[in-house]
């Protein structure tokens, strides 16, 4: 398998993992578009990997931790203030709020805790892989599940 085609089966599946991971539609492109470009660069030592697939997660994720990490995400994320004027014709307000609810406990996590319950419940991962990826041991990714599902039903209660 060449990059194009490997990018071509796996870009879909990045993208969405890449949104769980920031919460932002835009900021997971970009991610995953820096994250593709480091792939096509370094493509011989992807492609002799046992499983370029999960060298490639990885990757991204390692990409992820280092864009969180930086001060470069305050100077260049941008938010439209709310158009206060503007009233909303239908309501969605039930879901709309269950779901913004849910990606505001999520933001809350830790990096490691989020990647970790992403890569189990959105990627249906083993904690062996999820180990791997994440570049630590398997009781360390059993430890980030369990202190993530813990912060998150305390939150539940809150509400």
């Amino acid at each position: 398998m060449d990059y194009a085609e490997f990018a071509d089966s796996r870009l879909a599946a990045l993208s969405r993992y890449a949104v769980m991971l920031t919460g932002d539609p835009h900021l997971a492109q970009d991610l995953v578009q820096e994250t593709m470009v480091r792939v096509q660069l370094n493509w011989r030592r992807v492609s002799k990997a046992d499983s370029p697939d999960r060298y490639v997660r990885r990757m991204l994720t390692n990409q992820y931790f280092d864009w969180r990490r930086g001060s470069w995400l305050r100077r260049v994320l941008l938010r439209a203030d709310p158009d206060e004027g503007v009233a909303a014709t239908v309501d969605h307000a039930e879901a709309t709020a269950d779901r913004d609810q849910i990606w505001a406990w999520l933001s809350r996590l830790p990096r490691r805790q989020r990647a970790a319950l992403v890569l189990r419940f959105y990627e249906d991962l083993p904690d062996a892989e999820i180990a791997e990826i994440l570049g630590c041991a398997v009781g360390t990714v059993r430890a980030s599940i369990s202190r993530a599902l813990t912060t998150l039903r305390a939150q539940l209660v809150e509400v």
